[in-house]
């Protein structure tokens, strides 16, 4: 039985719950090491009792899972045989009373299917498990964020005046491909007042002389994935852009001066809403807005997940954790700067994977 299955089995031994229903396709994927499941369809379920672990999936994925998943019992569902008749059939072995489910990850009507068979359900979620990565998924992450890091070393040779945004995000998406990777979320490019959307829909607008450049992009390699945001300027900026660029990457840096104080030592508790409101507080110092969106998320299997540094945020920032921090300034009708980086938090102190030039660029 592997070391991650092992984690979910002693969770269950200590929980209020015998049994646990794993949904999330990241989840399945972080338990089993099969990536092939599709996020959009409900194509698998985990299935883990105290004493044994089954997966439910149908005739699609049977000789993968036969010949590439060693852990679990494969049940086959079919129209004859729903997952429904699955579950009430294990949970009558297994004599299962309280269940475990991802209640975030299920629809409504599986729930009311899934409460038929069970009498109590608790939620449960093996993002938990997820959040402490080992050294083989975090070398997997940076090899994704060094391939970022030539994305963007190659992208920037493609800049030129009248290309379109969704031109410039091709020619990323291309270029990624082309090194065996994939992206792992469609790239953000923003040209001029278009940059002033954290989350901008990547347009046919063209590029003009003295526009900013916003750039959000992500790589995917074996299912782990990087993030990273660089902002360029096309033509020499004028005297605000200087200073919302630098506003930005000073507050960038005073939120990973706290990760790597002296004075703070990785075996003591560090909130990840303390690294939020330095970089936070500091923007608004300097007369902007509060930055609209968390200064940073955890990355791993999913391009957003735990820890979640943002003013709410009840994580607690540990040694082996991967997250972004990502500062930002909008100014509606002019633009936005947006720097993101990947690091790494270790003994003494957090390493960038992200490695690209944080210092403005123009063009």
């Amino acid at each position: 039985m592997n070391g991650r299955l092992s984690k979910v089995r002693h969770k269950l031994i200590h929980s209020r719950f015998n049994a646990a229903l794993i949904s999330s396709v990241p989840n399945i994927t972080y338990l089993t090491n099969f990536s092939s499941f599709s996020k959009e369809e409900r194509e698998a379920y985990i299935f883990i009792a105290k004493d044994k672990q089954y997966i439910l999936t149908d005739g699609r994925y049977s000789q993968a899972v036969k010949t590439l998943i060693s852990d679990f019992e494969l049940i086959e569902i079919s129209t004859k045989f729903s997952f429904e008749k699955a579950l009430k059939r294990i949970s009558k072995k297994h004599k299962i009373k309280k269940l475990g489910i991802e209640e975030d990850n299920l629809t409504v009507k599986e729930h009311r299917m899934i409460s038929k068979h069970c009498n109590d359900l608790y939620h449960y979620t093996a993002d938990h498990l997820r959040i402490i990565k080992d050294k083989k998924e975090i070398e997997t992450i940076e090899r994704a964020c060094s391939l970022g890091d030539k994305t963007f070393n190659y992208i920037l040779g493609k800049i030129k005046e009248g290309i379109a945004e969704k031109e410039l995000a091709c020619e990323i998406e291309l270029f990624i491909k082309k090194h065996r990777a994939d992206v792992s979320f469609p790239p953000i490019v923003a040209f001029g007042k278009n940059s002033a959307f954290p989350h901008h829909k990547t347009s046919y607008q063209r590029l003009k002389t003295k526009d900013i450049i916003l750039i959000d992009f992500g790589v995917k390699i074996d299912s782990y994935c990087s993030d990273m945001t660089r902002t360029v300027f096309f033509g020499s900026p004028n005297a605000e852009y200087k200073k919302m660029y630098q506003t930005v990457l000073d507050a960038q840096q005073k939120a990973i001066n706290v990760l790597a104080n002296k004075d703070t030592p990785l075996r003591r508790s560090i909130l990840a809403k303390k690294v939020d409101k330095v970089a936070r507080d500091y923007i608004i110092s300097k007369n902007y807005k509060t930055i609209p969106h968390s200064v940073g998320h955890g990355i791993g299997l999913e391009v957003h997940e735990a820890p979640r540094l943002s003013p709410n945020s009840k994580d607690i920032l540990k040694p082996g954790m991967v997250f972004t921090i990502e500062p930002g300034i909008y100014l509606p009708g002019f633009g936005g700067v947006r720097i993101e980086d990947v690091v790494v938090l270790e003994e003494p102190c957090p390493r960038f994977l992200t490695r690209s030039s944080r210092e403005l660029i123009k063009l």
